[in-house]
């Protein structure tokens, strides 16, 4: 398991604006890295419009916002679109990065196990360094706490 101070793992992944990301591309900023379980959900609606909505706050901290979920390029295209999501998401359909980063958990639901993203938020720093972990995200009031941080 991945921990502060712990160099991130490096990733390429293609996003929903047509490119492929790799950490270096983060170099000399601070990198917001949120892990959400699925695309049009309403947890992962609300926590992106919180991101959104304060993006300009991160900015000012040389801070920049990329989201990550199995979905599909095509699903986070729509996402983004119909939200208005300032910032990048990126498709990781083969959980490579998921489980690189200790993501990818075995869920339950109503007594159902299944595979699926624990919803978690790095900070990594401009070095590519980890200086923060969030597990277990509660969506409402997870804005405010990084914001102190950075």
């Amino acid at each position: 398991m991945l921990e502060k101070n712990d160099k991130a793992p490096d990733f390429k992944l293609n996003a929903d604006d047509s490119k492929t990301y790799s950490l270096k591309d983060f170099r000399g900023k601070k990198l917001i890295l949120y892990f959400y379980p699925k695309d049009m959900t309403s947890g992962c609606t609300a926590e992106a419009c919180d991101f959104r909505d304060n993006a300009k706050l991160f900015h000012k901290k040389n801070a920049v916002i990329i989201g990550v979920s199995k979905d599909s390029v095509e699903s986070h295209r729509k996402f983004r679109t119909k939200y208005e999501l300032p910032f990048t998401l990126l498709s990781d359909e083969s959980t490579n990065m998921l489980e690189a980063y200790g993501v990818w958990k075995e869920k339950s639901m109503y007594g159902r196990k299944y595979m699926g993203i624990e919803r978690t938020t790095f900070i990594i720093d401009e070095k590519g360094y980890i200086s923060e972990i969030f597990k277990k995200v509660k969506v409402t009031g997870h804005i405010v706490e990084i914001l102190k941080l950075i």
